[in-house]
């Protein structure tokens, strides 16, 4: 059977206009996509900056469904989710992106992020914690240990916080001596609390030279010793507070006072007080002289006297009505229904309060109720601030 070369040559014509017909189809319905996927993208982004948080999250199913090798678009989408508390589809969102083999590094590190901060804003600390501790060595590693440094502090777990605190502080990413003093003095008032005072001591000679200038090692330790029956060592500690830390007097003032008396070193401390109190005008600190004062009956100078002479330096209310108390009046007889008042209105300018967020409360905090803060408290009253 003799092959025709008329059928080749009739054939090679009609397959290659088949083949750019199909190539022009491809090409027309991958500019079509294309051109769909865009448009639900900035649909999206139009949704969002109209605060349509629905909406947008409608339009980004819509563009990944489009285009699901998209990654910019998962990751647009799981903050939307984590942003309307919907973490359940935000942590499967981010757990999709980790499942893909063709995910870059930066990208893998960056939804192992996102789910990090998926399970955190849930409330799932022990997820939360496994996910961050596999972002060490990647350039989350800083933010990733703070969080884990606010769970462990939020879990109260003082060892593991003292670890992360010691890694931050060796690796430059910020001073966490004062920090690490803080969580020494939290075990060290845990194991007083269980009846092991020598164990506490010496956690709280660690948080003193761990930060020589933080004052709560020093205060802690100071009650610590009077616990223990040592007004001498108590009132080393405190005049060495008063040396590092003058600010922080007047939280230890009326225990300076009382290891004081126990010595009979009263004139000494009395001297100490004052010349912080010519420095620094503090309501604690002269409730300890007027005390220390009241004692002695060879003090020439009354308590009436130096609350009249404090207020001289600040016009303070708390001051007056501890000058009232003691003062007679014309019809003395209604001298207690105005004591009752003015003390019921001081009440709230003795309390402290939170420099970071505000919150007042009637004892001294090192770290804050309300927003967590540690050393937000500044040692004094609500009135001299």
């Amino acid at each position: 059977m003799e092959f025709d070369l008329t059928w080749i040559l009739l054939g090679l014509p009609l397959a290659f206009v088949l083949g750019w017909l199909a190539s022009r189809f491809d090409l027309r319905q991958l500019r079509a996509e294309n051109r769909r996927a865009p448009k639900a993208y900035f649909k999206g982004l139009n949704f969002l900056l109209n605060e349509q948080q629905d909406q947008a999250i409608d339009a980004f199913i819509e563009a990944v469904q489009n285009d699901p090798d998209t990654s910019e678009l998962h990751f647009a989408l799981g903050n939307l989710f984590r942003r309307r508390g919907e973490y359940d589809r935000a942590v499967r969102v981010h757990e999709h992106l980790l499942s893909r083999g063709d995910l870059s590094r930066t990208d893998r590190e960056r939804a192992q992020h996102a789910l990090a901060l998926d399970f955190l804003k849930a409330g799932l600390l022990d997820r939360a914690e496994e996910a961050l501790h596999r972002l060490e060595g990647t350039p989350f590693e800083a933010q990733a240990r703070l969080a884990l440094l606010a769970i462990y502090e939020r879990s109260r777990d003082w060892p593991h916080a003292a670890t992360i605190a010691r890694k931050m502080h060796d690796a430059d990413q910020g001073d966490f001596s004062t920090r690490q003093a803080h969580y020494l003095c939290e075990q060290a008032l845990a194991l007083r609390a269980q009846g092991d005072p020598s164990a506490a001591q010496a956690l709280l000679e660690q948080a003193v030279a761990a930060a020589p200038e933080a004052a709560r090692p020093r205060i802690e330790l100071a009650r610590l010793q009077r616990l223990l029956g040592q007004p001498t060592e108590v009132l080393a500690t405190l005049q060495a507070l008063g040396e590092r830390n003058p600010a922080a007097l007047p939280l230890a003032a009326a225990l300076m006072v009382e290891a004081g008396t126990a010595t009979g070193r009263t004139p000494e401390v009395h001297a100490l007080l004052q010349a912080h109190y010519a420095q620094a005008p503090s309501l604690d600190v002269l409730e300890s002289i007027v005390a220390l004062e009241t004692a002695d009956a060879a003090t020439s100078c009354t308590a009436r006297q130096r609350y009249v002479e404090h207020l001289d330096k600040e016009r303070s209310l708390v001051a007056a009505a501890k000058w009232l108390a003691t003062e007679k009046l014309e019809h003395e007889e209604f001298h207690p229904q105005i004591q009752r008042a003015l003390d019921h209105a001081v009440k709230p300018l003795t309390r402290y309060r939170c420099a970071a967020c505000g919150f007042e409360a009637r004892q001294h905090f090192w770290q804050c109720p309300g927003c967590q803060t540690w050393d937000s408290y500044p040692a004094r009253r609500v009135e001299e601030l």
